[in-house]
């Protein structure tokens, strides 16, 4: 251990927080998370522990921590995720599996809704919180809310156990529905980060029970207010973090590189999916201070047409207007999924909606970045002087009117959407030579940024084309809704026995009126 890195780790906090082991050339090369950092970090050098060799080789390569405190360990848990899944560090790779993550979905419109896990967030409608590297710390704390804000696991079903609702667990069937999602709206309110007016509210409406003689009432908010103050630490599962952004060194290259005024603390990239021209979808998905925030991720429905540049060209026009501006905010740099004729595209709609924004593109297979020489709101100078100044680390190279820059020079043979570049820097368990390259973390983030664009565009084309798959030509009769539709299909089989049948055949399923439109739609020469 060096005087500097032992020096440093005297600072080390006794709270909650993300910490990172680099090597003697700032790579960052693990990430982990702690209860209690101070703890935590310092046993990676302790000589009395017993490591396996993979451990003992990471040690010896550290030259360098750097830690991020957060407010509670579930915040630390989805901060050690998504450095992890950015940054892609080496003996995170080696030394634990890289699981999927996990979310938190309440589906609020239904009328029961049930707070469940899933790895696998779809479009469907519900709210997803998240994501969470670990699943079993997640379940937990989420057992501990359920004494303060009973919720249901699963749908309920006549004549079910009510064991749960008679230990507190799950809502009062008699208290009704209404009851119940406004305290599952105070849930939601709680795991993004609301403790404290939800203490003050809970508190106001003790002392107003107790004013009104109403004690059983008021001994159960008791009771809350007492199981929030045992968690002790606020517990937050929104996509929000308080990173500090200074610390971020994929951002802080990134600022130097573009020459951008200031770093980027809002960042958004876009992907168009479609197939065959039909189901145009396009996704906004937006980075804060480096970290993905679901929260703001938009989707946009596109006219139907097999032209990616042209799609872009209207999602971008839509994105900048007045209105969105003011909704949404500025971003500080747009990301584009594609090449020359998507970024060209792109940079149109900003200037015809006469707004100053960096737009860059990443293209596929390569995962080179393109810009524009004049018009992509870069100051290549910068780039200029750092290709000069850096060697191997960057090439770029002129096309027409682009540049193209290329911030891996020794990898290749990426996929398209890739997640991890392949090449010379590939390492092996413990003892083949890693050659690191001082834009890896730009280049990390910016693939992190371009395949949650895809994920998320291509989920939403995917519910659409189920969507298509799924209907029915009975849905442009008029008249017709969900209900009849299926009274209909359960009575006749199919769509084609019902254009069949007789005008009596229907009415004695669907009535008389309902019956004669549809009829006449069938049969009227439609």
């Amino acid at each position: 251990m060096n005087g500097h890195l032992k020096t440093k780790l005297e600072t080390l906090p006794r709270s909650p927080g993300v910490y990172f082991h680099k090597s003697s050339d700032g790579e960052v090369i693990y990430v982990g998370k702690a209860a209690v950092l101070r703890n935590r970090v310092r046993q990676y050098f302790q000589q009395s522990r017993q490591r396996d060799n993979k451990t003992l080789a990471l040690v010896a390569e550290i030259a360098d921590t750097d830690w991020i405190e957060t407010e509670s360990e579930v915040d630390a848990l989805f901060l050690e995720s998504e450095m992890i899944k950015r940054y892609m560090p080496r003996y995170n790779v080696l030394l634990r599996d890289d699981k999927s993550q996990m979310y938190v979905r309440i589906d609020m419109k239904n009328e029961w809704p049930v707070v469940s896990f899933t790895r696998n967030p779809a479009d469907d409608g519900a709210d997803y919180y998240g994501p969470f590297y670990n699943g079993y710390a997640l379940k937990k704390a989420l057992r501990y809310l359920r004494r303060v804000f009973p919720y249901l696991t699963r749908q309920r079903r006549p004549g079910q156990s009510k064991l749960d609702e008679d230990l507190g667990l799950s809502p009062k069937v008699s208290d009704g529905p209404e009851i119940y999602r406004a305290n599952l709206r105070k849930l939601i309110s709680y795991i993004k980060g609301n403790r404290k007016s939800i203490a003050a509210e809970l508190e106001h409406d003790m002392r107003m029970a107790a004013q009104r003689q109403d004690f059983e009432m008021a001994a159960q908010l008791r009771n809350k207010l007492r199981s929030m103050q045992e968690l002790q630490r606020r517990v937050m599962f929104g996509d929000k973090e308080f990173l500090n952004i200074s610390k971020d060194r994929a951002l802080a290259d990134l600022a130097e590189l573009f020459g951008l005024g200031s770093l980027p603390a809002r960042i958004e990239g876009y992907d168009i999916s479609h197939m065959s021209g039909h189901q145009v979808v396009a996704s906004m998905v937006v980075f804060t201070n480096g970290v993905s925030d679901r929260a703001e991720y938009r989707k946009f429905k596109v006219v139907e047409k097999n032209d990616d540049a042209g799609n872009i060209h209207d999602v971008i026009f839509r994105r900048l207007s007045e209105r969105n501006l003011k909704r949404w905010g500025k971003p500080d740099l747009l990301l584009i999924d594609g090449g020359k004729a998507q970024l060209q595209a792109a940079i149109r709609a900003r200037d015809e909606r006469r707004v100053t924004v960096p737009i860059i593109s990443i293209a596929k297979r390569e995962e080179e970045v393109i810009l524009h020489q004049v018009n992509s709101g870069i100051d290549r100078s910068h780039i200029d002087i750092l290709s000069q100044n850096t060697g191997r680390d960057m090439y770029t190279r002129r096309d027409g009117e682009y540049l193209v820059v290329n911030l891996h020079p020794d990898q290749r043979n990426a996929g398209s959407h890739s997640k991890n570049l392949r090449g010379s820097n590939t390492v092996s368990e413990l003892n083949a030579e890693y050659i690191s390259n001082r834009y890896d973390d730009i280049t990390k983030l910016f693939q992190r940024i371009r395949d949650e664009a895809h994920r998320f565009a291509v989920s939403y084309h995917s519910t659409l084309k189920r969507r298509t798959a799924t209907a029915s030509v009975l849905d442009d009769i008029s008249g017709v809704g969900p209900s009849t539709r299926k009274k209909l299909i359960r009575a006749f089989g199919s769509t084609r026995a019902v254009r069949l049948a007789t005008k009596e055949e229907l009415a004695r399923t669907v009535g008389v009126a309902r019956a004669s439109s549809i009829y006449q739609y069938f049969h009227d020469g439609r």
